[in-house]
């Protein structure tokens, strides 16, 4: 039986994060039961919620004339049939064949765009796959079309603006579009880079074990992890790379980097995904993810960045969304993260969501990190230390469309080979409140959990066993996070997809197909199955959960072994 990936329902915990009954999460306080600014007589509820502040003081109404631009999500079609494509593991799609079948159609296209002209918004676009309908307009048209109200708030030390009541459309409207993004300008989302300077060693590691507290050069990872002279390169796959800013300079170390590795010269495209950026804030993220991912691979067709304006979830979610409507890169990795909560409330978990499905029917596959906050929410007061907020999971790591992956402490014999892998002790992990376990994790996640567990498989995180990177021009040694772990998963998986001529689909489906078939003999929840293919890490805790034998919350279906898996994955 192909059970589709939906939204988890477990109402009492839910219930208990709305209402701020866990402090602290994703700054964010439920408005009481029922409350609304508006009447709901004839309009519909998307999935975009109020998004009401704690720890923010309120200023007032948002400036009526205020410029927005925002995005209306639209709702895929045959959503049922598009799941059991997915789990089945069925054929991959071509962008038109996906178009004619669940995309949503002209026609629903056409009655958005009416509605936003009516409303007096202006310079409209529909993204390819038809799925997002962006639009500029004033608070008050926002106000007035989506039935909401938007309220300034001062929130550690910034002027921020939020939707305090649900967007909401028309009724006709209701089985179309499904959530507005736009509607705040909250950054949750951050980057899960770490350096020796941000982390102390894990407390299960001691000095006595082989290779610690060392930093490896990018292009020692493919050995590390059992890839051979013989084993392909990632030559036959275009990968690509969710950024966000002024890209400049990351290609510029990305070329030091090649010379330094003694690696091939990769074609590089940047693909803006709305307004160019002059922000520069994020190019140390960027050059790990682009230096570590094309060294692990060795090669790729082609290197894409998906550059996105901002790090707000509605400027992320059309960088997403631009990736899977291209259809160029076989497979994308995002070393971003928020807790998942706030997604679900601003409506982006929706959209992203939908596109993550666009991909996977289309053969891609995205990567994504579980976070460096261990099992706590990545989005707190102490952010950054582990385990120091409450139990959450990060998205989109959480997404049943992503593969997420998590972290652990390298550990290699004196000639660089591998020796074992311990669990992180800040890697991301735990089970998800609002996406449900998708069909492949069946029998294989233990326990009775109903959400997606996080992470699906896990690499090299820990700043002490980290990556030297080359940073605006020069070598800086002790680089790590889950960071690391995302981008080396993607080098990996573009070596597999080149072995396989790209036949392989979505990552999750075969990796855990690979995973039951090794030494299971049933799926039921007691069994432990166990592969080459994966290097299982047994020792470890990432503060809610500790590694165990087969599939675990902190390291999941464990790390790659690249010259076992290339001949068993199918």
């Amino acid at each position: 039986m192909t059970t589709a990936p939906r939204r988890a329902l477990r109402p009492v915990m839910a219930a208990a994060l709305l209402a701020g009954g866990v402090a602290g999460l994703s700054g964010l306080s439920a408005l009481p039961a029922g409350a609304s600014v508006h009447h709901a007589v004839s309009w519909h509820e998307t999935a975009t919620r109020a998004l009401p502040l704690r720890e923010a003081l309120r200023l007032g109404a948002t400036p009526r004339d205020k410029t927005l631009t925002i995005r209306a999500v639209l709702d895929l079609r045959n959503r049922a049939t598009l799941d059991h494509r997915i789990a089945a593991g069925a054929a991959p799609l071509s962008r038109s064949q996906f178009e004619a079948r669940f995309a949503p159609t002209p026609a629903e296209v056409r009655a958005v765009r009416d509605y936003l002209l009516h409303q007096g918004f202006s310079h409209l676009s529909v993204t390819g796959n038809r799925l997002l309908v962006s639009a500029s307009g004033s608070v008050s048209d926002v106000e007035r079309a989506f039935h909401t109200t938007l309220v300034n708030f001062k929130q550690a030390g910034r002027i921020v603006f939020a939707n305090t009541a649900p967007a909401r459309v028309p009724s006709r409207l209701g089985g179309t579009v499904g959530a507005v993004l736009g509607l705040n300008d909250i950054v949750a989302i951050h980057s899960t880079l770490k350096t020796t300077k941000d982390t102390k060693p894990s407390p299960a590691v001691s000095t006595g074990l082989p290779q610690y507290n060392v930093s490896y050069q990018p292009s020692q990872f493919p050995a590390i992890y059992g890839a051979t002279p013989r084993t392909p390169t990632g030559w036959r796959t275009a990968i690509a790379i969710i950024a966000e800013g002024n890209l400049t300079q990351v290609v510029k170390d990305l070329r030091v980097a090649e010379q330094v590795n003694r690696l091939p010269r990769v074609r590089v495209t940047i693909v803006h995904a709305g307004l160019a950026s002059p922000d520069t804030s994020g190019v140390d993220e960027w050059d790990m993810d682009t230096q570590v991912s094309t060294a692990m691979a060795h090669n790729v067709k082609r290197l894409y960045l998906y550059d996105a304006t901002s790090l707000t979830d509605s400027d992320l979610a059309l960088a997403i969304n631009k990736f899977v409507a291209q259809d160029v890169a076989r497979a994308a990795s995002a070393s971003l993260g928020e807790c998942e909560t706030f997604p679900y409330l601003d409506g982006s978990m929706f959209a992203d969501d939908e596109a993550f499905a666009e991909g996977a029917a289309q053969g891609q596959s995205f990567f994504a990190s579980s976070g460096d906050t261990g099992a706590a929410c990545a989005v707190a007061g102490t952010n950054g230390v582990p385990d120091s907020g409450p139990p959450s999971v990060n998205y989109p790591a959480s997404s049943p469309y992503v593969t997420a992956v998590g972290g652990t402490t390298l550990l290699t014999n004196s000639n660089n080979t591998y020796y074992d892998e311990i669990a992180w002790n800040a890697g991301g992990g735990g089970s998800s409140v609002w996406e449900s376990a998708p069909y492949w994790q069946n029998g294989i996640v233990p326990g009775s959990a109903v959400g997606k567990g996080v992470p699906d498989i896990a690499m090299d995180a820990d700043p002490y066993s980290g990556v030297t990177l080359v940073i605006d021009g020069k070598e800086s040694a002790g680089w790590g996070g889950t960071s690391l772990s995302s981008p080396l998963a993607l080098g990996v998986w573009a070596r597999l997809e080149s072995a396989h001529a790209n036949r392989l689909g979505m990552a999750s489906v075969a990796l855990y197909r690979t995973y039951a078939a090794g030494s299971c003999t049933s799926l039921s929840l007691a069994d432990i199955c166990s592969t080459p293919a994966f290097h299982d890490v047994t020792v470890g805790t990432n503060g809610g959960f500790v590694a165990t034998p087969g599939w675990d919350y902190t390291t999941g279906l464990g790390s790659f072994d690249i010259g076992q898996i290339i001949d068993r994955i199918k």
